[in-house]
């Protein structure tokens, strides 16, 4: 009888240790384009009698409320984990579409490569995540400077989180989702279990040849 088990190899664990979703750079850029957003639609925009303000707002909520969930729920399933990041990808993609619009229809201008303004833009947005290094702006920026920083956020959190989403793929191909380790947690610890067995059963036949051989000695010493 023999074992794969090896007494030094952890058994594998069923839950998944939660990510500390507030470290997440493309999270802190949510959380900013969140409120961000808000401020937006309230300087900017209609008070009443325009949808895209909800449209907005909304998209930008779910964006960032998405990660939360999705963050959760992958400790005990990566499937879900996957499915919520992709929803919270396409809210920021809505609202990189709707600050987009915004330029296009107030005929503002998008900061792209060779605007004076664009290098020192994608500076700023590459370098902060924190709320506090752009909420002193929110009520200083014209609508131009804030739908370009927000689009600009908003193509940033998208990279990120594709490539964050294409990490887990890859986790979730090699390791499986929950039911793959609950089997091999069972596995492990079935062999676990097994190679105790088989140590105890080797020592069991070592204890009885000693008896045996002790038996012998003591016999002799008697003859003589």
């Amino acid at each position: 009888m023999s074992s794969s088990f090896s007494p030094n190899k952890p058994i594998p664990k069923v839950l998944r240790k939660q990510v500390v979703w507030k470290e997440l750079y493309f999270y802190q850029k949510s959380e900013v384009l969140y409120h961000m957003t808000f401020v937006f639609c309230k300087r900017f925009l209609p008070a009443h009698g325009d949808r895209t303000v909800d449209q907005m707002v909304q998209a930008a909520r779910s964006g960032k409320q998405n990660i939360v969930e999705g963050s959760a729920d992958g400790v005990t399933s990566t499937e879900m984990q996957l499915k919520l990041l992709n929803v919270a990808r396409a809210s920021i993609q809505e609202l990189q579409e709707d600050f987009k619009d915004y330029l296009h229809t107030r005929f503002g201008t998008i900061w792209q490569t060779g605007h004076p303004r664009y290098d020192g833009m994608l500076t700023f947005c590459r370098c902060h995540n924190a709320m506090d290094d752009y909420q002193p702006f929110f009520e200083r920026w014209t609508d131009e400077e804030m739908a370009n920083i927000g689009y600009t956020l908003c193509r940033m959190t998208d990279k990120m989180m594709s490539t964050y989403i294409e990490g887990l793929e890859t986790q979730f191909v090699q390791e499986g989702g929950i039911k793959e380790r609950m089997y091999a947690a069972r596995t492990g610890y079935r062999q676990e279990q097994d190679a105790r067995l088989i140590a105890l059963e080797a020592e069991n036949i070592r204890l009885k040849a000693e008896i045996e051989r002790l038996k012998r000695e003591l016999g002799r010493d008697e003859i003589r």
